[in-house]
């Protein structure tokens, strides 16, 4: 198979524990590029939390983000796509947020708001601090989200996390039965809730089109389940070792985890290099 993309989820997938991108797989990377792939991130992430990932790998390419409510070109520092949650369907969502006391973080315009600072807030905080300034996260604390919806321009999703599972699993029910959203796992203890309709695999394919290619020609990593849209369309669906056990399932390849070199043996295997020494 002629494959022309490389999409890559984030998280549990290109990035480590620490968050950082192995050595192998940056080099794999941009050998590949040099040799005319075209590399995309495709994340759960809001575009202001990729900024250190998507430099290391000197894309060009747009960013798809929170699982593909949007598309961020970062060169003219713009949405060029998206499909935002209507401010009505984000105070409804907020009603029940607080009815059942879920923490939620809702990822709008160019910043991730919130009232109360949970653990996942506190954990990213301190991880932004170790980034130069112009490549931080960007975290804005508000007295009422709800007043906050009509504040902004486009709500891209919410992020809900809490220790009992059982209560996400739960909310999550009442939020597709009562409000029709979509809600997608993204880590073990992290829901996601966005437009219906919305998925990584949606985004992706839409923008693999407009480059006049096919999702045939596309090989993706993911690890979780809001990245199962895009390994079920990709030509090559490649599975980390520490996946969920329903991606690793669906996906047609299972490699090492992300502690491992797997992306770089994956991509060294399908993509002719061009010498390392002229690698930019």
């Amino acid at each position: 198979m002629n494959y022309q993309v490389i999409a890559l989820d984030l998280d549990g997938t290109l990035l480590t524990p620490e968050k950082t991108i192995l050595p192998d797989s940056l080099l794999a990377l941009q050998r590949a590029q040099g040799a005319g792939a075209k590399v995309v991130i495709v994340t759960g992430r809001h575009f202001v939390a990729i900024h250190p990932f998507y430099q290391a790998l000197a894309l060009d390419t747009p960013a798809i983000c929170c699982n593909g409510a949007l598309m961020y070109d970062y060169h003219e520092k713009k949405v060029i796509a998206s499909d935002p949650l209507q401010p009505d369907q984000a105070t409804q969502l907020i009603e029940l947020l607080d009815s059942c006391n879920v923490h939620g973080l809702m990822y709008a315009d160019d910043a991730m708001f919130y009232q109360e600072p949970t653990g996942h807030i506190i954990r990213t905080e301190n991880w932004a601090k170790s980034l130069p300034e112009s490549q931080r996260p960007v975290f804005r604390q508000v007295k009422s989200l709800r007043e906050a919806v009509h504040e902004v321009n486009g709500i891209w999703k919410f992020a809900l996390t809490d220790t009992d599972t059982a209560k996400l699993q739960n909310f999550n029910q009442t939020v597709e039965e009562e409000l029709g959203l979509t809600c997608e796992w993204s880590w073990h203890d992290q829901v996601d809730i966005a437009q219906t309709g919305n998925s990584k695999g949606k985004r992706l394919a839409q923008w693999v089109e407009s480059q006049g290619l096919s999702m045939n020609q596309v090989i993706a990593f993911g690890d979780n389940h809001n990245d199962l849209s895009m390994l079920k369309n990709a030509g090559l669906g490649v599975a980390m070792g520490n996946a969920v056990d329903e991606v690793k399932e669906c996906a047609d390849l299972v490699i090492g985890t992300n502690m491992e070199s797997g992306i770089a043996e994956i991509v060294n295997r399908y993509f002719d290099h061009v010498p390392a020494q002229n690698v930019l």
